[in-house]
């Protein structure tokens, strides 16, 4: 991450201070003298043009001095000395100063500008045309019918840019326009009705078009090399460097980064990688899922409105056809279609073997399922096992034990050396003798001395000041630790 996306933007400081609105009021009249290709701005024009307002009545040329300043240490404004008019020396002592909007401000001004306009709600659209230019745009940076020169190669590449990203754009406020609640709640009205299906031919012909694009998108990702692509990226970044700049220019290693970052993001976008699917899909999908919601919210509209409707024809003919079936094989298919099957029983069957969608029913093995009665007094019948004796698996198992302690304990105090153990002098322990050395630790550095399981007080001793380390040697690895001793007390 670069350091410049961590820095405090100073030049937002402006939209929320305890002056806002007069802060505002100034920089959105420069912004509108920029706009109209007026760069300068004077302080008396300013002046004039805020005391229209009713809220600047009591404001003072003192105090639109001392905003300006303030604007000016935020770096909204560029200050630039006035020394033209200067008639007298005093005039020319007094300094005088007309204002220049910063780079900042203005794109801060222009985006305040488009959240005025957004509103509460997201907007965007679905245009199939979108991919149609993106597919031309594609086509002809990638594999033009014709050589492009420098100039028409970055035109190409900028319109592909401008036609991926309003796409995105323009989709994912769309489908989050749908999502919204308010849209949920107005598709559960009954004039929802009546926009159903303009609503879903409009998605309908979006998703036929997204679904035409895809694959001819793909196969020209698939057709281009990266040798070739990086060719593109180099001639960009040459007719980059080749506009002349004044200022901080970018190197032309940033210049490609750029470039070849921007197309694997539109590649990823449209083809996805190894380990996803590509937001192409994603979009599909959520569009076809947004269709099945809107249909099934109108047909429960649909069936809401007709429960007060009366179906009393409708019952009439049913009955006149059924009387006049001949067999009762015809009458019980037509009861089946109108009030469907009766007395059906769900199965359960375990998981199959293969999930070959073509394999037929009669090759699947049969599955065997036991049926248990539905009443309350049914209980399984179980058989009555006498208790088996463990006493010698028990003996057994407790005289294992005490060998395996008693070897350990004998372990243990050969580890001493004139009543002392000393852990840098350790040989190879087991796992078992680590964890009771280290428990013995535990509860030192606790409470020192120590009652040991093997019926010994042991005393830790460990110079703090002594900051080198040891190295433990077990049968499960290495362990380092300070230098600690044990001194057998009784």
């Amino acid at each position: 991450m670069d350091e410049q996306d961590l820095r405090r933007i100073t030049e937002v400081s402006y939209l929320n201070t305890d002056n806002t609105w007069r802060y505002r009021a100034i920089l959105h009249f420069c912004f509108k003298r920029h706009e109209h290709m007026q760069t300068y701005v004077y302080p008396e024009d300013i002046f004039h043009e805020l005391t229209k307002d009713p809220s600047f009545q009591e404001y003072t040329f003192e105090q639109l001095e001392q905003d300006l300043s303030m604007l000016v240490s935020w770096k909204n404004l560029i200050p630039h000395q006035e020394t033209g008019r200067a008639k007298t020396i005093a005039d020319f002592k007094k300094r005088r100063y007309r204002y220049q909007c910063t780079p900042y401000t203005v794109e801060i001004e222009r985006m305040v500008e488009r959240l005025k306009t957004l509103g509460e709600e997201f907007s965007g659209s679905l245009e199939t045309t979108q991919f149609d230019r993106i597919l031309r745009a594609m086509r002809d940076f990638l594999l033009p019918t014709k050589p492009l020169s420098d100039e028409e190669l970055n035109q190409t590449w900028q319109d592909l840019e401008h036609y991926f990203h309003t796409l995105v754009q323009n989709a994912s406020d769309y489908l989050a326009h749908i999502k919204s609640a308010k849209v949920e709640e107005r598709m559960q009205t009954v004039a929802f009705i009546v926009y159903k299906d303009r609503f879903t031919q409009y998605l309908q012909t979006f998703v036929v078009g997204l679904q035409r694009s895809a694959k001819r998108l793909e196969n020209l990702f698939e057709q281009s090399t990266p040798e070739a692509e990086d060719a593109l990226f180099q001639r960009l970044t040459d007719y980059q460097l080749s506009i002349p700049r004044l200022g901080e220019e970018k190197s032309r290693d940033a210049y490609l980064e750029d470039f070849r970052e921007s197309f694997l993001v539109m590649r990823e976008w449209f083809i996805g990688t190894g380990y996803r699917d590509s937001e192409l899909a994603t979009l599909s999908r959520e569009t076809v899922d947004t269709i099945r919601r809107i249909t099934k919210f109108a047909q429960r509209l649909a069936e809401q409105h007709q429960v007060f409707r009366s179906r009393k024809a409708e019952y009439l003919h049913l009955a006149r056809w059924f009387s006049r079936l001949p067999t009762k094989e015809e009458a019980d298919r037509l009861s089946a279609i109108v009030f469907g099957v009766a007395g059906g029983r769900h199965f359960y069957g375990e998981p199959r073997e293969a999930e070959d969608m073509n394999r037929r029913l009669e090759e699947e093995p049969a599955t065997k399922l036991t049926l248990k009665p539905r009443v309350n007094t049914y209980r399984e019948r179980t058989r009555q096992v006498p208790v088996q004796s463990r006493r010698n698996e028990k003996a057994a198992a407790r005289q294992a034990h005490l060998l395996r302690q008693q070897k350990l304990a004998g372990f243990m105090q050969s580890l001493s050396a004139d009543g002392i153990i000393d852990f840098a002098g350790l040989p190879v322990l087991s796992r078992e003798a680590r964890q009771m050395l280290l428990g013995w630790v535990a509860k030192a550095l606790q409470r020192n001395p120590i009652h040991t399981e093997l019926g010994t007080v042991m005393e830790l001793m460990w110079n703090r000041q002594d900051r080198s380390s040891i190295v433990m040697h077990c049968e499960d690895g290495d362990f380092s630790l300070p230098h600690l001793k044990f001194r057998i007390c009784s």
